[in-house]
């Protein structure tokens, strides 16, 4: 089996994804409509260097098969499960969490083949 097809044999949790993060103007984002993504979750707490060379603290890893946007959101659950209010916006649902930083990995030898995954935070307010 090849990595990508083991990358989406384990990504069997649903997530929401809130992408498109667009400066509102008043030191928020807006976001495009939410998603569910398939992903695989993990909670524990990991010390990276994001883009900048700054290191930081997440608290949860996620394996994903797409890209996603760096200061998007994600919250492990399906949208049938948010109210309108939280749908449009995820810093309304308290275990939402923004994507601190996205890795995209070439599989040896391929230029078409990734492992994807994100560190994420939440984010209080």
């Amino acid at each position: 089996m090849g990595i990508e097809k083991f990358v989406k044999s384990v990504c069997v949790q649903t997530a929401v994804y809130w992408g498109n993060p667009v400066a509102d103007g008043y030191g928020g984002f807006a976001f495009d409509d939410p998603v569910e993504i398939k992903c695989r979750w993990e909670d524990k707490a990991l010390i990276f260097t994001d883009s900048t060379g700054i290191e930081r603290m997440t608290d949860a890893l996620i394996m994903i098969t797409q890209d996603l946007d760096v200061l998007g959101y994600l919250y492990l659950g399906v949208l049938s499960g948010l109210t309108d209010e939280q749908k449009a916006d995820p810093l309304k649902v308290e275990d939402a969490r923004q994507i601190l930083a996205f890795e995209k990995v070439p599989l040896l030898r391929s230029t078409k083949a990734f492992v994807r995954q994100v560190f994420v935070k939440r984010q209080r307010i």
